[in-house]
């Protein structure tokens, strides 16, 4: 071995030990969290690697930006191969791919490794002229970490010249050594100097300076917000926010276990995977763009939460586990929000993620609608810790806004967020001849499905209508079906989205009794909260049934030809249809509703509002927001109506009373001559009489 490969080695020993005692500390520091099970379904995990991390499904939502960091990415794919080549050769100097590949395969090798470099240099240059020029509002942030970013691509820069120069360099002085498919090398050589009598010290120059990058570029990253480099596919791997079964679901607390607090105020109190988030983080700002809250003026900001909750971790992490403060890289101490100037352990452990870092007020503008989980490209759950720092507000400290208290107190004495009488929940159906559950059972008969109505459809003078129009069209099609009058009472899901979940649980054990003791199996509802509390979240308490929304069920019967139907003809609408969050990016259900108003208007046109479906723009009623004032910025039911009144549409179509609520105070507030109907109130429109 040379005197140059020992070198080598030597160096390269040391780069990749310093990186090794770098991920040993970040790992420290997340196993701050609690322990959670993350290798269930491995297959759908699989999957979205494959997709969502390798495929990059989401960064192509943005198409141009997308295109430039999947470039880069994929770049990274294609010459980490090269990477290792190179690294090899540095200890054994003759080693070549060449000598373990069949030629095709080599030359393939080969000519990616030049036209991926030449690629990568392009989307840098692209990513340098958009945050220099283009400045787009979503990458805002400060001083450091635009000088992160610079940091981050001169060195992505530096790599792709210093490989092209070192093989042009290096075909200069031998020109058998370099193939014919690394034509961008061979090009530049041609550009850069005469074949003949050229030294061999700048190839060695470029070579040396190419592994330093390297070396260095590795290293810098765990002190880097571009430390997504390495856990981005890990997190994806990891995530519950893109496929069954858990998408959407909020995880289970065990309110009998023996801990101090319930919910969580530090970061020792989120899930390992939480802090991995924060690891994970691009800080692209896709979702505060795409936040309802954020974008109406309000504080919230998805982006900030995850920031904050990994500067948290950074702050705590060296005091706890002791490691020494002065390797933090000051990029992980500060940003949006917080205060990291603590600077002894004292000061460290006087701090806490809420309210240092994350303000209240903040936590309570959330909607839970998911778009800032939609939109994330590397399958961060923001809301996750969202809810969970709820629930320490709501179950440790009793701090939510005032308004939401009666909505509690109702729900505990009433079994619905209004203080409407339980003997008056199937008030709505006098005169229709629907049967109860219990009035089945006494007959010994049992109906073919549950129509689970919900407090807005049974209290909610507009929500009734609903109710209503839906029995119609299931009596209208001789479907064999029931209600539980008296006995059905909330579930409890505004409670869980507001924290309460001791208020939850109570609901919820006592509804799957209710429901188990009638031994249901199929459900039908209008409502996508409720739709998506009983299918997805109560098998958490033994509640396992098919449950379908009122748009699939309609669109199915339509399908069938089973509703009977008067000529359209003449009845010209052009219709908006605005998606539910809880239907659409929670459950996928964006194509029944639409269907329905096909079916149902054959005349129909159907308009859609720059955001929609899984960009859809949220109503402003999700997570516990129907009971609260929005006192801060643009209403966001204002704001989703007026894109919806832009389209031209004389109806708007929705799926959800929340949403109907929602909409219709929005286009009062703007003074316009629009209906907004329920898709059930349009197909009922068009029944037989």
């Amino acid at each position: 071995m040379a005197a140059s490969n020992v070198v080598f080695a030597f160096v390269l020993t040391l780069g990749a030990g310093f990186f090794a005692l770098n991920v040993q500390r970040l790992v420290r520091y997340m196993r701050l969290g609690y322990a959670e099970n993350r290798i269930d379904h491995p297959l759908v995990r699989l999957k979205n690697v494959l997709t969502i991390g390798i495929g990059q499904r989401k960064i192509f939502r943005d198409p141009i930006p997308g295109a430039m960091h999947a470039t880069i990415f994929w770049g990274f794919l294609v010459l980490t191969a090269g990477t290792v080549e190179i690294l090899i050769q540095g200890v054994f100097s003759g080693f070549s791919y060449a000598r373990i590949l069949p030629h095709p395969l080599y030359a393939l090798y080969a000519a990616s490794q030049d036209a991926f470099a030449l690629f990568v240099l392009a989307a840098i240059a692209f990513a340098y002229y958009r945050r220099l020029v283009l400045h787009p509002r979503r990458l805002d942030g400060d001083n450091l970490e635009h000088a992160d970013a610079y940091i981050i691509l001169g060195l992505i820069g530096g790599l792709m010249v210093t490989l092209l120069l070192a093989n042009a360099c290096q075909f200069l002085v031998d020109p058998a050594s370099i193939g014919p498919e690394k034509f961008v090398s061979r090009g530049i050589a041609a550009a850069i100097a005469p074949i003949d009598a050229y030294p061999s010290t700048p190839a060695t120059v470029f070579w040396w300076l190419h592994v330093l990058i390297v070396l260095t570029f590795l290293n810098y990253l765990p002190y880097s917000k571009h430390l997504h480099v390495v856990t981005s596919l890990i997190n994806v791997f990891f995530s519950n926010t893109s496929g069954p079964p858990q998408k959407g679901v909020m995880r289970f607390m065990d309110l009998e276990a023996d801990v101090e607090q319930f919910g969580a105020s530090d970061v020792e109190h989120l899930s390992w995977k939480n802090l991995l988030d924060g690891y994970s983080c691009t800080e692209c700002g896709r979702c505060t763009a795409a936040c309802p809250a954020n974008l109406t003026g309000k504080l919230l900001s998805p982006r900030k939460i995850v920031i904050n909750t990994r500067q948290r971790l950074m702050e705590k992490g060296p005091v706890v586990t002791g490691d020494r403060m002065e390797f933090l890289h000051p990029a992980l101490l500060h940003g949006e929000g917080g205060d990291a100037g603590a600077q002894t352990p004292a000061q460290v452990m006087e701090h806490r993620l809420l309210d240092t870092y994350i303000s209240e007020e903040e936590l309570w503008q959330c909607t839970s609608c998911r778009a800032c989980v939609q939109e994330c490209p590397v399958s961060i759950d923001q809301l996750d810790i969202i809810n969970q720092m709820r629930r320490y507000l709501v179950l440790s400290e009793s701090r939510f806004p005032e308004e939401i208290q009666p909505a509690f107190e109702s729900l505990e004495r009433n079994g619905s967020p209004w203080a409407f009488s339980p003997a008056d929940r199937a008030k709505w159906s006098e005169g229709m001849e629907i049967p109860t559950m219990a009035e089945l059972m006494e007959r010994g008969e049992r109906p073919d499905v549950l129509f689970w109505v919900g407090c807005m459809g049974s209290f909610d003078d507009r929500a009734k209508k609903i109710t209503v129009a839906f029995a119609r069209i299931l009596k209208a099609c001789g479907i064999n079906f029931a209600i539980l009058g008296q006995e059905e009472h909330c579930h409890g899901d505004p409670a869980r989205r507001m924290g309460n979940e001791y208020l939850y649980q109570m609901l919820a054990k006592d509804t799957v009794e209710t429901l188990n003791r009638y031994d249901v199996t199929t459900i039908v509802t209008s409502c996508p909260h409720c739709f998506h509390q009983l299918g997805n979240e109560f098998p958490q308490f033994g509640g396992n049934y098919e449950v379908v929304h009122h748009s699939t069920y309609i669109e199915r019967l339509l399908q069938e030809n089973r509703v009977p139907l008067q000529s359209a003809e003449g009845k010209r609408l052009t219709v908006a249809y605005h998606d539910s969050c809880y239907l659409g990016r929670y459950n996928d259900i964006y194509d029944a509703p639409r269907e329905t108003l096909r079916r149902a208007l054959p005349v129909v046109t159907l308009v859609e509002p720059p955001r929609s479906r899984d960009r859809g723009l949220c109503c402003g009623a999700g997570g516990g927001r129907m009971f609260m004032e929005e006192r801060v910025g643009k209403r966001i039911n204002v704001e989703r109506t007026e894109e919806l009144l832009a389209t031209g549409a004389d109806t708007i179509a929705v799926a959800c009373p929340f949403c109907m609520t929602m909409i219709n105070d929005g286009v009062k507030a703007k003074e316009a001559d629009v209906a907004v109907l329920d898709i059930a109130e349009v197909v009922a429109g068009q029944l037989q009489s």
